[in-house]
């Protein structure tokens, strides 16, 4: 699905006294469904299908967040944020994150959610082993392909 044509169906909802819509096209499937944000709370409810897609111009991060010592990245397994948008660690503001240091993972284990254009994506490990260092703040703002978790096989 193209990325304009899912930014014109959010302002369509946001427009309308539609609270739903859901859309088929190409196999692809995206719904967005219209909530109240929780007041004073920067999370809105999860949606049950997201459309994960990069942004169509993957810039850099504008400050670059140090790493682990270069000597050790190398046995460490990055993983990367597919999309622009804003970092939580837990589904909601009072519950425990998906992950911390020295938690195991496997693949398909939600490490976290990257909430862009008010679509939460639950980020996924594609890795088996146990994280060795996150690298970004909670509520913080991340960039396409930013290294958000460092595994150790």
């Amino acid at each position: 699905m193209d990325l304009k044509y899912v930014k014109q169906l959010l302002e369509l909802v946001e427009k309308s006294n539609v609270n739903e819509i859901e859309v088929e096209e190409k196999g692809q499937k995206i719904r967005i469904t219209k909530s109240p944000a929780p007041q004073g709370q920067g999370y809105l409810a999860p949606i049950q299908h997201q459309v994960m897609m990069p942004a169509p111009s993957a810039a850099a991060p504008s400050e670059p967040k140090p790493a682990a010592p270069a000597a050790d990245t190398k046995k460490y397994h990055e993983i990367k944020s597919p999309i622009v948008g804003t970092f939580y660690k837990s589904p909601s503001p009072d519950a425990a994150p998906y992950v911390d240091i020295g938690s195991k993972v496997k693949p398909g284990s939600v490490l976290c959610i990257v909430e862009a254009m008010k679509l939460m994506n639950e980020i996924e490990s594609d890795i088996a082993g146990t994280i060795v260092k996150v690298n970004v703040e909670n509520g913080k703002p991340v960039e396409y392909g930013q290294v958000l978790f460092l595994v150790e096989p």
